[in-house]
């Protein structure tokens, strides 16, 4: 799945330090113009954005659960082992979106209220960066990105900036995300959002929040599998061996990669590109 490896990159440089990121100038981190900006939230998450020409799109990648800020250090066992927690905290119970960020969303449609939470305070920032970058380089692209709570940052911008946005195709890529609302919210994404959702071998995010608390993935699933094979898992959480919601064992450690080929998220692919 050659054509998802620029996206699998930008998601594992919002982990990166600002002043390392910028120093690249090569490859597909080649950003024409980016910027990192902070998500002041309960999470303590960071975000970049900037305009790829190798893929004539914006790109919003998110960093997913903090690992560290300002820190792009090999992520330790206890690290990986509490990095569950901001899924099942008190806030996780599903609340409603803001109708003056989400004009015209349904009503029954429920999401994690952490995630709301938190992209509530991003939102305003994020819209103004990616319109000023557009124009500037006249995209008709934008792609958001994240890994774990990034990814259902990136989901969100998936639904919230086409609200905001005219004239412009979207695009939304994730890996190792969670469960981000409930049945409508996931019928809604069908809908409304291009996503694609990158699950690798056993991990164990995609799996929480559980469904009996009402969460629901949407479509696009793609698991890789032990063998390293890329599967489509078409429906919600697919129930089928291959795929994640399926899977009889779980390793967290999968969770942090890698996405194909050598490509690590929570900080291990910090290193500039050969």
């Amino acid at each position: 799945m050659e054509g998802f490896a620029p996206f699998t990159r930008f998601a594992s440089v919002a982990y990166c330090q600002p002043s390392t990121v910028k120093s690249w100038s090569c490859g597909v981190y080649n950003f024409m113009r980016i910027s990192f900006f902070l998500n002041f939230s309960h999470y303590l998450t960071r975000a970049a954005q900037g305009y790829s020409p190798s893929q004539q799109s914006v790109i919003v990648a998110h960093q997913g659960s903090n690992l560290g800020l300002g820190t792009c250090r090999s992520v330790s066992t206890s690290t990986r082992l509490s990095s569950e927690s901001w899924i099942t905290d008190v806030e996780f119970l599903p609340k409603s979106l803001d109708p003056s960020l989400f004009p015209g969303i349904p009503d029954n449609i429920l999401v994690h209220s952490g995630f709301a939470n938190d992209y509530t305070k991003s939102a305003a920032k994020v819209l103004d960066v990616v319109k000023r970058t557009a124009s500037d380089y006249k995209a008709t692209k934008m792609t958001t990105v994240g890994h774990s709570l990034g990814g259902a940052l990136a989901l969100l911008d998936g639904v919230y900036l086409p609200l905001h946005i005219s004239g412009v195709s979207f695009r939304t890529i994730t890996y190792g995300m969670p469960r981000v609302g409930n049945q409508a919210f996931a019928d809604y994404v069908d809908t409304d959002v291009s996503l694609t959702h990158i699950n690798n071998r056993k991990e164990t995010i995609p799996l929480l929040p559980p469904r009996f608390l009402g969460f629901e993935h949407s479509s696009g699933e793609i698991h890789i599998t032990e063998d390293g094979d890329w599967v489509s898992c078409p429906g919600h959480d697919n129930p089928d061996a291959q795929c994640t919601a399926g899977a009889l064992e779980t390793n967290l450690f999968d969770h942090y990669g890698p996405y194909g080929g050598d490509v690590m998220m929570g900080g291990k692919g910090c290193q500039p590109p050969a």
